[in-house]
């Protein structure tokens, strides 16, 4: 069992156990009653991007209580990295139509380069620059490591790309990584 498909489930009063992610599912959904809650078992997509590189997407079901969510994401070293996505529905949503917003969605965003590499290194594609914010293990997370177009970006290598903008102005916005950007 992959370690991104281990959940440890249970509370400090009664312990905690690893549960695979249909088994933790499985589990919530006793607790909330919801009988009906179908486990989607999604077999990983090859979906290219505008420059015809392959990505393949690893998917993950996790029952939230009230809600469901979808992941998509690549793996490297065997962990969850790269490009990543998320889809939110209700759990008794057909998991088939989450999984087409969520390939869609997927299609979208890897439609759209945001860093390219120039005469001067990389550089900001069209002066947007859209990624996930992440734990940056080098720095001992005094600055986050960002995830542009599937690629690690340090701290330092966006601020040099954003040297060439001097005197611009720029508008930064947070979201939540099942809102689309």
């Amino acid at each position: 069992m992959p370690g991104y498909d281990v959940i440890s489930f249970g509370s400090v009063e009664a312990g905690y156990r690893d549960l695979c992610t249909k088994c933790f599912n499985t589990e919530v959904a006793e607790i909330d009653g919801l009988d009906g809650f179908q486990h989607a078992e999604l077999a990983p997509v090859e979906i290219k991007d505008c420059d015809g590189e392959a990505h393949l997407f690893h998917f993950r079901t996790r029952l939230l209580g009230p809600g469901v969510s979808l992941d998509a994401f690549e793996v490297r070293d065997g962990t969850p990295a790269g490009y990543q996505f998320q889809v939110i529905g209700e759990p008794e949503d057909d998991p088939l139509m989450l999984l087409a917003r969520l390939i869609e969605r997927i299609r979208r965003a890897l439609s759209i380069k945001h860093v390219e590499v120039g005469s001067l290194g990389l550089q900001i594609a069209n002066q947007v620059v859209r990624g996930r914010i992440e734990w940056d293990e080098d720095q001992d997370g005094r600055v986050p490591l960002l995830t542009v177009d599937g690629r690690e970006i340090t701290w330092d290598e966006l601020g040099r790309m954003v040297t060439s903008f001097e005197g611009w102005q720029f508008k930064l916005e947070i979201r939540d990584k099942s809102e689309e950007v």
